[in-house]
């Protein structure tokens, strides 16, 4: 993840929607977006769902009624969501909110396809905690 690139525009303003489960982002170039939050927490860049290197990724599910509880201000360069399922370890920098506002398309058709070939559904719950072998490499 690179830092911010000085040609990335920066956002004018940022709106959690509650109601529609969107944020929506306009940015310096004149970019607006509006990134379901389900797609911001499918996605999220912490290593809770990235995992640990390529192939470490955690497959996310069950997140189509996520909200967004609080959303933090992290330097002038990225925003911190707290998502109602307590998940608050993504760090969104602007030029990762403007990749999924980009990408969205592309970002819904590779998640269905991770769905798929996991055999798993959208709305299946999470597996619980436990188990997971984050130390043991």
């Amino acid at each position: 993840m690179a830092g911010l690139d000085k040609n990335t525009p920066t956002p004018q303003d940022i709106t959690v929607h509650s109601q529609s489960r969107v944020l929506e982002i306009g940015f310096s170039d004149g970019s607006q977006f509006r990134i379901p939050f389900e797609l911001m927490r499918v996605y999220s860049p912490s290593a809770e769902v990235q995992g640990h290197g390529p192939g470490q990724e955690v497959l996310q599910t069950g997140k189509r009624e996520v909200g967004i509880v609080a959303l933090e201000p992290v330097g002038n360069y990225a925003v911190q969501p707290t998502f109602s399922d307590g998940h608050d370890s993504g760090i969104f920098s602007w030029d990762y909110l403007y990749f999924l506002g980009v990408k969205q398309d592309e970002l819904w058709a590779d998640y269905n396809a991770r769905l798929q070939a996991a055999g798993v559904d959208r709305d299946a719950p999470m597996p619980e905690k436990g188990g997971h072998a984050c130390g043991s490499h």
